[in-house]
């Protein structure tokens, strides 16, 4: 009876359809949720940013509602000239450390370019990028402007402003992370948190930065970002750029802080650390500068005799720290490119006068 029972006649191609999937379609369907899943989290990033942005405004908006203008005009009269010589000492340094960005990341993708193009080239792109926001827009096209004309192709500009990016986060992590794990209780009393949870945010921060530098650590690594494929530093030139990132926003926090009204009673670190967090809140805020956002969070966070006084300070600040460094790339920019031009046309008359 049994040797009578036969199996069914199966078609191969349905037997090995149900028994195998095509790779094509597994990976095409793979790719699709990582496409969906890339576009909620850009989806996210916008919301929490236009959210942040909103909230700032109102938190400034309710401020200004009850600043008398009056006071406001005598507060920023008030600031000495002394204060102004300082905070414009501490803006050159901080720009000057912005120099090493570039010069660095031009070393480790192994470009020869003098001291004096990177510096125009760092000071410019910065100056932009930190007065009009999108720094990979902006800062990348000015970087490109200026270092086309010595061979670098627009990948390489792409490496250089990404390289130079991260030196700025490297020093703001560190400062922040510094600053919240060893000034955890005075820094409470600003941002109301509880000090152990000051410690542990800090020693996050921290954790992230020493994670970042032990995977750089065993030589040079690559990163493939959107088909872009990166070459990271090692670990001499990463501590390079952390030191720099250092300098840099410890004198852009000082740049600040001695404009700052008389009766603050903040030490300079956890000003440091709590401006530093203010810078990162104006960054995920995409608005240009941060303006507005960083603003509302040094006015929740810092004391002052009065709203006036520290919305003069703020207001210098940005005068001296982003618009006129601003007017000054600009500036720079325009006579660079009226030089070049007429250095272009003597070639031609030279060459004229030779035929």
């Amino acid at each position: 009876m049994h040797d009578r029972i036969r199996p069914a006649h199966r078609d191969p191609a349905v037997a090995d359809a149900a028994a195998d999937v095509d790779p094509s379609v597994e990976n095409a369907a793979a790719a699709g949720r990582l496409a969906r899943r890339r576009r909620m989290i850009r989806i996210a990033g916008i919301v929490a940013s236009i959210l942040l942005f909103a909230a700032s405004l109102l938190v400034l908006g309710r401020t200004l509602a009850t600043i008398s203008f009056a006071d406001l005009r005598a507060a920023v009269r008030a600031t000495s000239a002394e204060q102004v010589a300082l905070a414009t000492a501490f803006t050159i340094g901080s720009y000057l450390a912005l120099t090493g960005y570039d010069t660095l990341a031009l070393r480790h993708l192994g470009q020869r370019i003098h001291y004096r193009i990177a510096a125009l080239g760092s000071f410019t792109s910065f100056a932009i990028s930190f007065m009009l926001g999108f720094p990979l827009v902006t800062g990348g096209t000015v970087r490109y402007w200026i270092y086309s004309r010595y061979g670098l192709g627009p990948g390489n500009v792409a490496r250089l402003t990404v390289i130079a990016g991260v030196c700025f986060w490297l020093g703001m992590g560190l400062v922040l992370g510094v600053g919240l794990l060893f000034q955890a209780g005075d820094i409470a009393e600003l941002n109301n948190f509880k000090v152990w949870l000051n410690m542990l945010l800090g020693a996050g921060v921290l954790g992230a930065v020493l994670a970042y530098m032990a995977w750089v650590a065993p030589g040079r690594r690559r990163l493939t970002l959107q088909g872009f494929r990166l070459e990271m530093p090692g670990l001499a030139v990463t501590t390079g750029q952390t030191v720099l990132g250092v300098i840099d926003v410890c004198m852009g926090a000082a740049v600040l802080y001695v404009l700052l009204p008389e009766g603050h009673g903040v030490d300079f670190l956890s000003f440091a650390a709590v401006y530093a967090f203010a810078c990162i809140l104006g960054i995920a805020s995409h608005a240009p500068g941060g303006i507005g956002v960083f603003e509302a969070t040094m006015l929740k966070a810092i004391p002052a005799p009065s709203q006036e006084a520290m919305l003069a300070s703020l207001l210098l600040y940005r005068i001296l720290y982003y618009v006129a460094p601003f007017i000054l790339a600009l500036a720079l920019l325009g006579a660079n490119e009226a030089l070049r031009r007429w250095r272009y046309l003597r070639e031609i008359v030279e060459r004229g006068e030779e035929g």
